[in-house]
């Protein structure tokens, strides 16, 4: 579901910026074969532009793997927390808001529904009409008084037609639909329709292409040797009728925009540069959306991270690293330096907690219900990112160190290595509202064990 959400709003976002190009810089210029491909090419490439993954990889130093030592006491994986981007943050409105999926769907169903309906309808007037072929073209006529429109290489026309005048201008204008294939971008706005139903942008830049139909349409014609003015006159005079709006329609465009457009000064040659705004917004596009950057080597792995405390020579160390790192960084530090030179584990303990031993190591370690992946899950859920700390561009890593009782209960939370007073708070907020552990134990029974876990706050 947060795949398609993200695939809706990438190609959305797209959709929009290259509609604001064409309305902003090309709508009013009269090179329609251009325009016709640019909206078809930009309907398409928002349609794919979201399933463009092209990885680049940022060059990096081989790195072995890494063992650290740090002072920290039982020192957990630590959970990264990421301040949310424009489009981390609309997804995450939409995720949440589950009516609004609700809604959505709801119009998915209404508009193929609705596109199934103007199919059978245009299927049924086949059926039941009669058919004159002409060529490549068939001509079902029709009882009923309707202005003539096409589809694929049909022509619905009244019976009664002949009668009107300029009748033949018509039926040349549905037969330069045909031949120029605009069903087939009829129809592809009809299903790009059904997805993109909520974007009003969609909607502009299908009347949009569906006018500039109209208007190559009404150029064949005139090309073909009628006259503007009778043309002109034509339109004023046409009769609009019933129509299946799936289908190319005579007058389908508002008469006043054809009649202008017949009239404007053809746009030089010149006018084309403006087409190359289509392609900088394309190219950005993919950069913004489908460049991933990738990593050869991944520095930190936190969830295979172990820990484990070491006394060696009266000091304690807390281990942190990758299970094979920390066995032979022991296997080293054990093998004996002098006669009197070893290391040994050992449970360490420290204060106490309402009366309570509080160890560092112990047998059996105090857990989280559910897991560690459940804890991690806690955490990610419940840190918000402070907005302010976002605005300024603040991040860092907050180390909280916390005691969980033999009770399971979690107490004595403190902030041992702060960043920012913003990320300090929120982090000790978060640990102080953990639920109950289960609680760690030494001797079969129940202890006080403290640890330490990192939550990185970091900015994308």
């Amino acid at each position: 579901m947060t795949s398609f959400v993200n695939y809706l709003l990438e190609s959305g976002i797209s959709l929009s910026l290259f509609a604001l190009v064409y309305f902003l810089f090309l709508r009013r210029e009269t090179f329609f074969n251009v325009n016709r491909w640019f909206l078809l090419v930009s309907i398409s490439f928002s349609a794919l532009l979201p399933l463009f993954h092209i990885p680049f990889y940022a060059p990096q130093a081989m790195m072995l793997q890494e063992v650290t030592v740090t002072p920290y006491i039982n020192l957990l994986s630590s959970v990264t927390v990421y301040g949310a981007s424009l489009s981390d943050g609309a997804e995450q409105f939409v995720m949440n808001y589950s009516l609004l999926g609700y809604v959505y769907i709801l119009g998915v169903a209404i508009l193929t529904v609705k596109l199934f309906i103007q199919i059978y309808q245009i299927v049924r007037l086949i059926a039941q009409n009669r058919i004159v072929s002409e060529a490549k073209i068939k001509l079902v006529f029709l009882e009923q008084e309707v202005s003539p429109f096409s589809f694929l290489n049909y022509i619905f026309v009244s019976t009664s037609l002949n009668n009107t005048p300029g009748w033949e201008k018509m039926l040349e204008h549905e037969k330069q639909h045909i031949r120029q294939g605009h069903t087939f971008d009829v129809l592809i706005l009809e299903f790009v329709a059904v997805f993109q139903w909520f974007n009003p942008f969609f909607w502009m830049f299908r009347r949009a292409l569906r006018e500039n139909h109209e208007f190559l349409a009404d150029q064949a014609v005139i090309s073909r040797g009628t006259a503007p003015s009778w043309y002109k006159q034509i339109l004023i005079n046409q009769y609009v009728g019933e129509q299946i709006m799936l289908a190319n329609n005579f007058n389908y465009s508002l008469i006043k925009t054809r009649i202008q457009m017949i009239s404007k000064i053809k746009s030089g040659k010149i006018a084309n540069i403006k087409v190359l705004i289509g392609f900088i917004l394309a190219a950005s596009l993919v950069a913004v959306f489908a460049c991933e950057q990738k990593q050869s080597v991944k520095a930190e792995n936190n969830t295979a991270e172990k820990s484990v405390a070491i006394v060696f020579e009266g000091h304690t160390m807390q281990l942190s690293g990758d299970s094979v790192g920390i066995e032979k960084l022991k296997q080293f530090i054990s093998k004996p330096i002098g006669s009197e030179k070893t290391t040994t584990l050992e449970s360490q303990t420290t204060g106490d907690n309402k009366g309570d031993q509080v160890y560092m190591v112990v047998e059996q370690m105090p857990e989280f219900l559910g897991g560690e992946g459940e804890f991690r899950t806690f955490l990610a859920r419940s840190v918000k990112y402070p907005a302010e700390a976002v605005k300024k561009g603040v991040q860092g890593k907050v180390y909280v160190s916390f005691v969980v009782g033999k009770d399971g209960y979690v107490t004595n939370a403190k902030v041992i290595r702060a960043v920012d007073p913003m990320l300090d708070v929120e982090a000790l907020r978060v640990v102080n509202s953990m639920p109950k552990w289960t609680p760690g134990k030494q001797g079969g029974k129940d202890v006080a064990v403290q640890l330490t876990v990192p939550i990185y706050f970091r900015l994308q």
